[in-house]
């Protein structure tokens, strides 16, 4: 299988927000704050600012050509404190549990080294263990924080990423 992640480009909006829709469905499993609108979906509020805002670019993940996910990743000038923050990260569940998600996530670092934030809810365990895992794959060591954010437990790594050389 071949994994690639792809700049979303604002003709391809409407795609990005049906994947934003099913990322905040699984989401509100974790959240009381995530209600569907009048016609059921799920909305990003600030979606309108992706392609608005310096600093926020999209990505869809594909493999094989298929579309398997999509995520954000945020930098200067909205992030100060980190280069990078990878925000939304989603997959199908059929992409799941299958390294899909790590192989993006290699091409990501390998052009996008610096240091990162991520968050999860706190009661996303299954997210928690994810990131968890990637620390301890790439061999990053992080430091964590918790928080309440919007009346929600979070909890957040700063890890930085610089990828040794491949000859």
């Amino acid at each position: 299988m071949t994994t690639e992640i792809i700049v979303t480009k604002e003709s391809e909006k409407e795609t990005l927000r049906n994947l934003y829709s099913l990322y905040l469905h699984d989401l509100s499993f974790y959240s009381n704050a995530l209600e569907p609108n009048e016609v059921g979906l799920f909305e990003f509020d600030a979606f309108h600012l992706i392609w608005q805002k310096d600093g926020i670019t999209p990505y869809f993940i594909k493999v094989n050509g298929q579309l398997a996910g999509f995520f954000l990743l945020l930098s200067a000038p909205l992030m100060t404190k980190v280069d990078y923050c990878i925000n939304d990260f989603f997959l199908f569940n059929q992409y799941r549990g299958k390294g899909i998600g790590e192989e993006a996530l290699d091409l990501l670092f390998e052009n996008h080294q610096g240091t990162y934030f991520v968050e999860q809810l706190k009661r996303n365990e299954r997210a928690v263990y994810y990131w968890k895992k990637i620390f301890n794959r790439y061999g990053f060591s992080y430091e964590e924080k918790e928080e309440v954010k919007d009346g929600e437990e979070c909890v957040g790594q700063f890890f930085q990423v610089r990828l040794a050389p491949t000859n």
